[in-house]
């Protein structure tokens, strides 16, 4: 089934080049369907990018989906043009009253810092705060993933000697999850960050549940056991040349960074990077969306039921640049 984006997005032509159905909005308005309603808050510098690579594994499923883009709105991006922006994306205080069967937030470049000390921290705890409420799950990924942790739970970052680089083979540590059924015993997931969570301090949470992990790379999926917070170290989600590109921009600008592991053939950047981790990647994404938001999600999402208090944080309105 398709999912339904803005008119215009350019994620919409790239997606229907690879033969995947996407629906602009005015057609999507002639169908008398309950779509699932799916918030998305882009925290990557390269929006545009994200949103075509979420897109692509949200729509490996027969439900219908209707997707909202929001953005941080006490930071100002210096990656996406400010009409992009202003074109496809709303604002926490634009979707604040309304419910959400799915939430997605993505990862960011900003783990060489403190939580506290990133210029929209005070904004996402209030949209963490409001997601336990008015959406029935949220998948947090990367960056992400370790803020939802700290914020919910006070699990800790640390700080790693070498970066957590390249693509690395990951195993489950849950059996019969519903959140990795039909995965490999063994798969593959690219990985890109320098602070890691400790799996023992995540395992004194009785909340939480780990379900896979790498000798490598460390945890990668955990989750809350009543499905309302998925968290998501990995980048399941980046295509064959983005940890190239990565790779390439560090090179350029002159960084001390290792060759990412398991991933350029025979360890030689002049070949061309292969995906490894596609179709665990949509398996991941459409048994969240089936069994953790269709599943669970009401028919009837109406209103928020609670409206929360804007943040005191001084930063939440300067936009400032990090």
């Amino acid at each position: 089934m398709p999912i339904k984006v803005p008119d215009h997005l350019p994620a919409k032509d790239i997606l229907a080049s690879e033969n995947i159905f996407v629906m602009g909005e005015s057609r999507a308005f002639s169908q008398d369907i309950r779509p699932l309603k799916i918030v998305i808050l882009n925290l990557m510098p390269t929006k545009e990018t994200t949103e075509t690579q979420l897109l692509r594994l949200l729509s490996n499923t027969p439900l219908q989906m209707e997707v909202t883009l929001i953005h941080p709105q006490t930071h100002t991006s210096k990656n996406t043009s400010a009409e992009h922006l202003h074109l496809f994306y709303k604002t926490f205080r634009d979707i604040r009253h309304l419910k959400f069967d799915g939430m997605i937030i993505t990862g960011a470049p900003v783990e060489h810092l403190p939580f506290e000390q990133v210029n929209y921290w005070g904004e996402l705890q209030e949209i963490m705060n409001w997601a336990r409420r008015n959406v029935t799950s949220t998948m947090y990924i990367c960056w992400a993933a370790q803020a939802g942790l700290y914020h919910h739970y006070g699990i800790q970052k640390y700080h790693m000697p070498e970066k957590i680089f390249g693509v690395f083979p990951h195993y489950l540590t849950c059996k019969n999850a519903a959140l990795t059924r039909g995965f490999d015993e063994v798969f593959y997931v690219p990985q890109s960050r320098h602070t890691d969570v400790r799996k023992e301090d995540i395992e004194r949470v009785p909340e939480l549940v780990i379900l896979s992990e790498s000798d490598e790379a460390g945890v990668y999926l955990a989750a809350s056991k009543d499905g309302k917070h998925v968290f998501v170290t990995g980048h399941s989600e980046y295509d064959a040349e983005t940890l190239k590109l990565e790779y390439d921009r560090d090179v350029q600008k002159g960084m001390d960074i290792a060759i990412p592991k398991n991933y350029f053939p025979s360890d030689d950047p002049s070949k061309e990077p292969r995906s490894t981790w596609k179709a665990h990647a949509h398996l991941l994404f459409s048994n969240w969306l089936n069994y953790f938001v269709y599943q669970e999600t009401p028919f009837e999402l109406g209103e928020a039921e609670e409206v929360v208090e804007d943040t005191e944080d001084p930063l939440y309105f300067l936009g400032a640049y990090i």
